[in-house]
C-alpha cells in the first residue's frame, strides 16, 4: 500500500465530513501513517473526544476558515449528497490541476463533481461500506479519465486503510457495488435476525438464539478470512455431510425461490434504486 506519509502539512489530506464514515476513514489513515499535522478536518461538529488519534490535526468550522495559501494533495468529500453541490464551489481557493479529489457520498456522479469543482480536476468516486468503522470495509473505485496513475493509486492506499478496495473498470459498476457490498452488511445483519427468530421459533430463548445466530455469522466470517484461498462454495460444502441436517436446510435455501434468486432480486432493487439516486 502506498505510503501516507508523503501527506505533509504544506500539502494536506484535507478531510470535509468528520462523521461516522469520516471518522472512520481518518481513523484507518492516522493508523496507516499518516501523520496528525499533515490532516485538515473541516467540520462544525467535530470533538477530538471522539477521535483521540486526530489531536494534531487542524479543524475548522467551514472551508472558508483554512488559511489563505493552503493547497490540499487530496480533499475527500464525506458529506451528505444533499449539500455537496453547495461545499465543492468553495474548495476551489485550495485546489489545482494535481490535487486529487473524492467524494464517498452516495449518488454523486463524476459528472456533478466535475460541475462542481472543474472538468480539469482529478475526480473520484468512492462507494465504501459500514464495516470501515472496524477496518474491514470494501469500497469500490471508479476515477474521471483525466486522474493520474499516482493519484489513482493513492485513491486506493487511503480506502485500504479502511479495507479492501477495488478500481473499477467504469463507473457504472459503481451500482453493482452499492448494491452488492455497499449495502451487503444490512444483508448478513438481517440474516441474523432471522436466523435468530428460527432459532427462538424452534424452542431456544430470545437471548440464546441471538448469541447463537451472531457467533455463528462471526465465526463463518473469520473462517473466510483466515483460508482465503478457499471458495465459499467449498468452505460450505465443507459443512455439509451427505445426507445430514446441513444438507436438509440447503435443499430449502438453494431450491427454487431461494437464497440465490431473492438475493438477485435484493440487489436488483438495490441497484436501480442507486441509479436512481444518481439522477
Amino acid at each position: 500500500m502506498m505510503n501516507l506519509s508523503e501527506f505533509t502539512p504544506n500539502a494536506p489530506l484535507v478531510l470535509v465530513g468528520c462523521g461516522n464514515m469520516g471518522g472512520a476513514l481518518a481513523r484507518g489513515w492516522l493508523a496507516s501513517g499518516l501523520s496528525a499535522d499533515a490532516l485538515v478536518i473541516v467540520d462544525r461538529l467535530f470533538e477530538v473526544e471522539n477521535l483521540p488519534e486526530a489531536r494534531g490535526a487542524r479543524v475548522v468550522d467551514s472551508l472558508d476558515a483554512l488559511e489563505t495559501g493552503l493547497l490540499a494533495k487530496a480533499v475527500l468529500l464525506a458529506v451528505k449528497p444533499q449539500i455537496i453541490n453547495d461545499v465543492m464551489p468553495s474548495l476551489s481557493p485550495f485546489i489545482n490541476n494535481n490535487t486529487l479529489i473524492i467524494s464517498v457520498a452516495a449518488g454523486v456522479t463524476l459528472d456533478q463533481m466535475a460541475r462542481g469543482v472543474g472538468a480539469d480536476k482529478q475526480c473520484a468516486r468512492v462507494m465504501p461500506n459500514t464495516p470501515a468503522a472496524v477496518a474491514a470495509g470494501a469500497s469500490g473505485i471508479a476515477c474521471s479519465e483525466n486522474v493520474s496513475l499516482a493519484n489513482m493509486a493513492l485513491t486506493k492506499a487511503l480506502m485500504e486503510a479502511v479495507g479492501l478496495a477495488v478500481v473499477l473498470e467504469n463507473e457504472q459498476q459503481i451500482d453493482a457495488v452499492t448494491a452488492t457490498s455497499g449495502s451487503g452488511p444490512a444483508y448478513v445483519f438481517y440474516m441474523v435476525e432471522a436466523l435468530a427468530a428460527a432459532g427462538e421459533k424452534l424452542g431456544l430463548s430470545q437471548e440464546g438464539a441471538e448469541a447463537l445466530a451472531r457467533q455463528t455469522i462471526i465465526g463463518a466470517a473469520k473462517l473466510l478470512e483466515a483460508d482465503t484461498g478457499t471458495s465459499a462454495a467449498t468452505l460450505r460444502e465443507r459443512v455439509t455431510s451427505p445426507k445430514g441436517t446441513t444438507e436438509a436446510a440447503l435443499k430449502v435455501l438453494m431450491g427454487e425461490g431461494g437464497m440465490t434468486t431473492l438475493l438477485e432480486r435484493a440487489t436488483e432493487a438495490a441497484a436501480k434504486r442507486s441509479k436512481e439516486l444518481a439522477g
